[in-house]
């Protein structure tokens, strides 16, 4: 049986994801490169289930939580797991600017783990996203602030067992024990 012919450009841009299936993956731009991941796992889901609906309850007025949006940064577009839109951000656009983003979050796994810890951090700090949380398989949140040259400082660590008022982008209390239930 004959194999599909795919053609692909040399440089990948937003408008190329338009041509992409549907499947589950995820697919993303970064400087003209693709990336895609597989569909998340259950775990994964569970704990960006729990982290989304513990920031939609502590959401203030004129703020949205939302999942899986397609966010612009520069040179690139991402999928984050989960963003937090400041009041006044453009409703039910496809892509959202990155100055309407006050939160990203990444749910790392076992395909995406070094491109969270790297890329993409340096993405969202390059686009002055000034939160970005990393949650890990057991619940540990790695949470950066206020870019500084295009860089995140670490801001803290916080484990199961442990509790946290968060101050940024609006107050929320984080229980990591509580994401992996």
């Amino acid at each position: 049986m004959a194999q599909p012919t795919y053609s692909f450009p040399d440089y990948w841009g937003e408008a190329d994801l338009e041509d992409l299936p549907d499947d589950g993956h995820r697919y993303e731009i970064v400087d003209g490169s693709l990336l895609m991941t597989p569909p998340p796992s259950q775990g994964h889901q569970r704990i960006g289930g729990n982290l989304f609906m513990a920031l939609r309850l502590a959401v203030p007025d004129g703020w949205r939580v939302l999942y899986e949006i397609g966010v612009r940064v520069p040179g690139g577009n991402f999928i984050p797991d989960i963003a937090a839109l400041r009041p006044g951000a453009a409703p039910n656009v496809e892509w959202s600017e990155s100055d309407d983003v006050a939160l990203v979050v990444e749910i790392a796994s076992k395909s995406t783990r070094v491109t969270d810890r790297t890329l993409k951090a340096a993405k969202y700090a390059e686009a002055g996203i000034p939160s970005c949380w990393r949650v890990d398989a057991d619940g540990t949140v790695t949470i950066h602030t206020e870019p500084v040259d295009d860089e995140y400082t670490q801001a803290a660590v916080v484990r199961p067992g442990e509790r946290v008022l968060i101050e940024q982008p609006f107050p929320v209390e984080l229980v990591p024990a509580d994401l992996v239930d």
